[in-house]
């Protein structure tokens, strides 16, 4: 069934790509001044290309819009309605040649839609939510989980999700990226269960019992698995957790040991009887980043949001560097301030 437009448009519809923002300009002028002359004058062109525009605006409508009576032109019935709608046909092109609104997130009711694995640790989001209370009282905020089967390119794509944040190894192409922060991979397990050095050799780390998350998607291994695989090694995947948060729990009184960003460990080694322990040199570093797509690159909402989940970051990154410095056994972590791709 075809739409059918508000009647306040419907008036100019006939009247098809024939009519311009000039001619509708041209048209209320007329019909305000009723005069060819006089709005020659106000538009700043010449009588004859006034003329040439009425006859060009009754030709489209199919009426003659302005009439002569003994008192001068008048204009027509017609005319009138048309003036209404033209008037207001103005009002939204020049709303749209003004540029975008700027935005204000003090008072922004908008709702903004994440998308995130749980594998960051729980004060970045606390921290991501209290800078949006501060500065976005009145704004949303939806979190969504990442699961094998959730398609994030085409949330992003059609506008159901703002940001992805992710850390696969290699980072789906087409998408804008900004890192967030690059951290170090640790060995979270229990005290009893670590190396008196503080360390694990590859051999040791091989031979352990692992736990390991469900990955997150179906088309990359995780960094871990992709730097084993490319040795030629894999691990003892012992236990596999749905979420990441929930294999901290299963090292305190086992064996096993659970492969992490050092923010993460250093967490749960604060609130559970659990060290974080380093690995061979050899092993990688795990890069965040934010992921989103080209239809709101521009958008001035979405680019103060970007800039919430970096504060976010870098916040984060600068506590896990004071806790590497209390400990002296991590790696610094990147600031998050790499510009937008």
């Amino acid at each position: 069934m075809a739409q059918q437009l508000p009647p306040r448009n419907a008036a100019l519809v006939h009247a098809g790509a024939s009519i311009d923002a000039h001619l509708l300009r041209v048209l209320t002028t007329l019909v305000a001044e009723r005069s060819v002359s006089r709005t020659a004058i106000r538009l700043n062109q010449s009588q004859p290309a006034t003329s040439s525009a009425l006859r060009r605006l009754r030709e489209a409508f199919g009426d003659p819009l302005l009439v002569r009576e003994r008192s001068g032109m008048v204009p027509t019935q017609r005319a009138l309605e048309l003036r209404e709608h033209a008037r207001i046909a103005l009002e939204e092109i020049d709303r749209m040649l003004a540029g975008p609104v700027a935005f204000d997130p003090s008072s922004s009711q908008r709702t903004f839609h994440i998308a995130s694995p749980d594998y960051l640790a729980m004060s970045f989001v606390a921290g991501l939510v209290e800078d949006l209370r501060r500065e976005a009282p009145q704004a949303r905020l939806v979190i969504h989980p990442l699961a094998r089967d959730f398609d994030y390119e085409r949330g992003l794509a059609n506008g159901e999700l703002d940001i992805v944040i992710g850390n696969w190894p290699q980072p789906p192409g087409g998408l804008h990226l900004s890192v967030l922060l690059e951290d170090e991979l640790v060995a979270l397990m229990g005290r009893r269960s670590a190396p008196a050095s503080g360390a694990l050799t590859l051999r040791q780390y091989l031979a352990s019992a692992h736990v390991v998350p469900m990955p997150y998607s179906m088309a990359q291994r995780g960094v871990v698995e992709s730097f084993l695989a490319g040795q030629k090694l894999a691990r003892d995947q012992r236990v596999v957790v749905p979420y990441f948060e929930a294999a901290p729990y299963m090292l305190v009184h086992t064996d096993l040991v659970f492969t992490t960003a050092r923010h993460f460990a250093e967490h749960f080694a604060r609130v559970l009887p659990l060290s974080v322990v380093r690995l061979p040199p050899e092993f990688p570093s795990m890069r965040f980043y934010q992921l989103w797509h080209d239809r709101s690159h521009h958008d001035a909402a979405h680019r103060w949001l970007r800039g919430l989940v970096r504060t976010a970051a870098m916040h984060l990154s600068q506590t896990a560097s004071a806790g590497d410095g209390a400990d002296g056994a991590g790696a610094d972590a990147g600031s998050g301030t790499e510009g937008e791709a």
